[in-house]
């Protein structure tokens, strides 16, 4: 399984060696050889014909179950989630991994193509993508970024990848041959970007859709070659840019450009919208956890009050700092507070809430040390809310739940720039990129 070295290497005048190297933490590095390229180019997008937009946009194919996918697409033919979500026109009993699943895939993205409903622009473009929710604005950069720069880390991880959802994408990307989920990227303070970009969406959008969750999707097309030609000098200039959601899809990316030997031009490369660091939501990711490692309620409290403050609330608890955590058992609320002085203030990754949770209870109390394997533990997004919580409590399937307090972005960039990987599930980001606005075809 190919993992990436942090190395520093500058790719606009090196050549990367193809042999493998293991890294500090054991993980794989493949140096691919590619001819030197911009950190990320303009590129000819399969996106939605004129007044498509509404038919086709789809919620990311990792934020839905099949389930849930097949009921989001009921009277959607178009729905692009029957290109991420195949299965879904497959039969419930379905493996969502067998071949005719990607095979389904590729016969639905043809036949959106060859009726219209999605076209390809001729020439290579940018475009800049808008999401609005809640009041909040976000606008970032849709283009393909360099898989180079993606190899020697310029384009920074912060993630391990998991073999089975890796392999999925990569086949996924092998049946259609596009790229059909954008990576989110997050670029660092870079006033002059956020000018060019919002000077481009100064017009009217080819795309404008509002879901029935409050979000709106926009979108504008920069043709002007003198812009595009500024936009890729001024992120070029940048030292970096940092994933924030979409490791296993940069990741698959990466072993299909390898296996196809495209090692220069926009086949070396894979889709992205790139948003400012300061404009990105990151919401917390929550922990439910199975039983109570042979403990009753009462010995459990008792145990955890030797840890942290444990103080009764008779409302929700949203956190308000890194060492506070929510906590829900037997139907009741808890605040519960790590003493300041045991947080690692200088440690990236050692500060981080998740961190902090892990290190004095989930480990600990739990003995629970591999939360990727472990079936005893779940994540809870929070876009889902503290209620779903109570929930998954109320049920026969988890004894115990704890909310968090969200990671912040400078947290994420700081673990990153260390060559640091974050826990699993440390961040959620909302609101989410749509599948369908824009796809990146391999030619």
């Amino acid at each position: 399984m190919p993992r990436f070295a942090r190395s520093r290497a500058d790719t606009t005048d090196e050549v990367l060696n193809p042999s493998p190297t293991i890294t500090k933490t054991g993980a794989i590095h493949y140096a691919r050889t590619y001819v030197p390229v911009p950190l990320i180019q303009p590129f000819r997008a399969l996106r939605p014909a004129p007044g498509r937009a509404a038919d086709v946009l789809a919620p990311p194919y990792d934020v839905l179950s099949s389930a849930e996918a097949r009921e989001r697409a009921a009277g959607k033919p178009w729905s692009f989630l029957h290109v991420s979500k195949p299965e879904i026109d497959l039969g419930s009993d379905i493996d969502p991994y067998a071949p005719e699943v990607y095979a389904r895939a590729a016969g639905n993205l043809e036949r959106m193509i060859a009726e219209g409903i999605l076209v390809r622009d001729d020439a290579p473009l940018y475009y800049v993508y808008r999401l609005t929710w809640q009041g909040h604005v976000q606008t970032g950069l849709a283009a393909v970024a360099s898989l180079a720069d993606y190899a020697t880390n310029r384009i920074r991880k912060h993630e391990l990848t998991t073999p089975a959802k890796e392999d999925d994408r990569v086949r996924q990307i092998e049946a259609v041959g596009v790229q059909t989920g954008p990576v989110m990227l997050a670029y660092p303070a870079a006033p002059q970007v956020d000018a060019m970009l919002a000077a481009a969406a100064e017009g009217d959008p080819v795309i404008d859709v509002t879901w029935p969750d409050g979000v709106t999707h926009q979108l504008w097309v920069v043709d002007s070659e003198e812009t595009i030609a500024a936009v890729t000098a001024a992120f070029d200039a940048m030292p970096a840019l940092y994933i924030a959601d979409g490791h296993h899809r940069s990741a698959a990316a990466a072993r299909v450009a390898e296996a196809r030997g495209d090692r220069e031009g926009p086949n070396a490369a894979f889709l992205t919208v790139t948003f400012p660091d300061h404009e990105m939501t990151i919401l917390a990711y929550n922990r439910v956890i199975a039983d109570l490692n042979g403990r009753s309620a009462e010995d459990f409290l008792s145990e955890l009050r030797k840890r942290l403050a444990v103080e009764p609330s008779d409302t929700p608890v949203e956190p308000d700092a890194a060492n506070v955590f929510g906590m829900v058992l037997d139907g009741a609320w808890y605040r519960l507070t790590l003493p300041a002085g045991r947080i690692p203030a200088a440690d990236p990754i050692g500060r981080l809430p998740i961190t902090l949770l892990t290190r004095n209870v989930i480990e600990p109390l739990f003995a629970i040390t591999d939360p990727r394997t472990d079936k005893r533990i779940d994540f809870v997004g929070g876009g889902r809310g503290l209620r779903e919580l109570e929930k998954r409590v109320a049920s026969d399937d988890w004894a115990v739940a704890f909310a968090l307090y969200p990671t912040s972005m400078a947290d994420l960039m700081a673990v990153a720039d260390a060559d640091g990987i974050m826990p699993p599930k440390s961040t959620w980001f909302e609101p989410k990129l749509a599948d369908g606005v824009v796809s990146h075809v391999l030619d």
